[in-house]
């Protein structure tokens, strides 16, 4: 028997947006390190990198409640690091929404809003002169190494 409500989802977590740089004086940076300075927020920040999920799934792949995944999930949402990306419904016929990171990438750095237009001229140069997938792979990288010290810390 088909089912007449979807179960599942067909949003993914492909970025589209141009990346936003937040330096260390700006009002939304503050917001979005509050966001993620639980090890519980960066889990379901991590999980939702991955593959779209409703709160539900997230809940069991990180065998936590529900409230508390709810909770980080509306702190994410609040700074626009996460969106609800599409609904599904449970076995039972719930409504639920399902969370994906938002299509907008971030770029902290620790300078000032004065050091923006150099920053970004910098950004360009290094792109013309090694290409977007060097680029990509370096980020990566660097994300990498800073996840791990921070998870060995």
């Amino acid at each position: 028997m088909s089912r007449l409500l979807p179960t599942t989802t067909n949003a993914s977590t492909e970025r589209t947006g141009d990346p936003s740089l937040l330096c260390i004086d700006d009002d939304r940076t503050s917001e979005v390190l509050a966001a993620l300075s639980s090890e519980t927020a960066r889990d379901i920040f991590r999980e939702l990198n991955e593959r779209p999920l409703t709160a539900a799934a997230l809940a069991d792949r990180l065998d936590m409640s529900i409230q508390s995944v709810s909770y980080h999930l509306e702190n994410l949402s609040e700074t626009g690091l996460i969106d609800v990306a599409d609904t599904c419904y449970s076995e039972k016929g719930r409504e639920m929404d399902v969370y994906a990171v938002s299509d907008e990438p971030l770029v902290l750095f620790l300078g000032t809003e004065d050091d923006q237009p150099r920053l970004r001229v910098a950004f360009k140069n290094l792109a013309v002169a090694v290409g977007p997938v060097s680029i990509l792979i370096a980020v990566w990288e660097t994300l990498a190494r800073y996840v791990g010290a921070s998870d060995a810390a």
